[in-house]
């Protein structure tokens, strides 16, 4: 295979002539970065979404107000917060069995794994894509890697054709395999930087569902 010779090392240059397996991964590398940068946006606005939710359904409900009358206001909202899906389901819970005249501490307990199972709803929901993006962050610079290994060598036994080999002879090669790094890691490190952070509030949001689900388990103990 003869070597690239070109004197344009423009960015768009070199990937026009790199080889067609660099080409591909270059491709996927790019389609991966898309992806996580739009999970990126989207994870951003829920989270930030769900924050200020969170806040203000603590607000109201630590106004002391009735919980009948904040039960039937959740339930008119289309769309909430997951701690307003957590209180709706342990309350609704709590108040079938009060109805039925069961005994508190079942009640108490009924409604307490009706929160626990609203809150790992919750959680799935707001950790989904997460892994994607770990996999994204982990596995891009080796694809990358693979890219340039591949262009290396291509640049190497080209120069077998070569009577005699020289710098301006190798370093445009050398150089269309080094973009696949590049990018590798270009794709990887929005995507491992973004994922530490969804993670770290991923687990404060969770705090907060817990502690909610505690002192609303307490409440709930004192009026049964």
């Amino acid at each position: 295979m003869p070597v690239n010779v070109h004197t344009d090392l423009s960015f768009l240059t070199l990937i026009v002539h790199a080889s067609v397996i660099v080409q591909a991964i270059i491709a996927l590398l790019a389609l991966l970065s898309l992806w996580s940068w739009w999970q990126i946006f989207l994870k951003l606005f829920q989270l930030r979404r769900l924050g200020r939710e969170t806040d203000a359904f603590e607000d109201a409900f630590w106004q002391g107000g009735n919980l009948e009358t904040l039960y039937r206001k959740v339930g008119q909202v289309q769309v909430g917060g997951g701690l307003e899906h957590i209180f709706s389901a342990g309350f609704r819970e709590f108040a079938k069995h009060r109805r039925q005249g069961s005994p508190s501490d079942v009640t108490l307990d009924a409604a307490r794994r009706a929160m626990r199972a609203a809150y790992q709803r919750e959680i799935d929901a707001i950790e989904s894509h997460l892994a994607g993006l770990a996999t994204v962050g982990s596995v891009s610079p080796y694809i990358g890697l693979f890219g340039t290994v591949w262009g290396i060598m291509n640049a190497f036994r080209g120069l077998a054709n070569v009577s005699q080999a020289t710098l301006a002879n190798v370093a445009p090669g050398i150089a269309e395999a080094l973009i696949a790094t590049a990018i590798g890691l270009f794709a990887a490190i929005p995507a491992f930087v973004a994922y530490n952070r969804f993670t770290h509030d991923v687990d404060r949001l969770s705090v907060r569902f817990e502690t909610f689900i505690e002192e609303f388990s307490n409440i709930l103990q004192r009026q049964g």
